[in-house]
């Protein structure tokens, strides 16, 4: 994907970023005052949930560039976006419920926006089971590129959610209405956690492609030998 100097700077940039954020999160911000210091879990909670859904829409993009082109390379992206859209939702599902505890009284309730979160979260384990139990290169393709479009349509009613129906989950942070503002410091701190977040998920998908690519090289030279 990207070049190794870019690589680089991305890397320094994203240790520069994760440095800032860490501090502006646990030292610069003010506590909310209702909630207090419980709701600094909301610098991570929303980022993740953001690259969850930024991922699942990188899988749902390159899922069709797949059945359109059959190139392997936008299977292997949709996969390892995948991958890393299942692993910042889990982030996003464990964060949820630590706040909430103190916040709500308990862990979990099943109003629309959690069980719909649960339900993707549901869907990209079965998205990365798929692939590990459909040995044939063609046909697990194929399958995964279905799933990756199919369960994408389940990205925009989590999003929704909170403004179609009456949940419990607090209202959206920004164009959310009077009570969902956020105080100047608390809203460049979530800004920048929201672009830091997103940077690492484009340095993870680049680190674990370059690790197909190697892996891809390896099988290919254990076939030869094999012959």
């Amino acid at each position: 994907m990207f070049s190794r100097n870019i690589e680089r700077i991305l890397d320094g940039l994203l240790f520069i970023m994760m440095s800032v954020c860490l501090y502006l999160v646990f030292v610069w911000v003010p506590n909310e005052k209702t909630m207090g210091i419980i709701q600094r879990i909301f610098y991570f909670h929303v980022p993740s949930a953001w690259v969850g859904f930024l991922a699942f829409g990188v899988v749902f993009a390159m899922s069709i560039m797949y059945l359109i082109k059959r190139d392997d390379k936008w299977d292997r992206l949709a996969s390892i976006s995948a991958e890393i859209g299942l692993l910042f939702t889990t982030i996003m599902l464990t964060t949820g419920p630590i706040w909430a505890k103190p916040v709500w009284g308990i862990w979990w309730t099943w109003d629309a926006r959690l069980t719909l979160a649960l339900v993707l979260w549901l869907i990209y384990v079965a998205y990365v089971m798929l692939r590990v139990y459909i040995h044939e290169d063609a046909k697990r393709a194929r399958l995964s590129a279905v799933v990756g479009i199919i369960g994408f349509l389940d990205v925009p009613l989590v999003y929704m959610s909170i403004r179609w129906w009456r949940t419990q989950h607090p209202s959206p942070v920004m164009a959310g209405g009077e009570k969902s503002g956020l105080a100047a410091e608390m809203l460049l701190t979530f800004l920048l956690c929201l672009f830091t977040f997103t940077l690492l998920y484009l340095v993870l998908l680049n680190k674990r492609y370059r690790l197909e690519v190697c892996q891809k090289e390896l099988d290919e030279m254990y076939k030869l030998v094999q012959e």
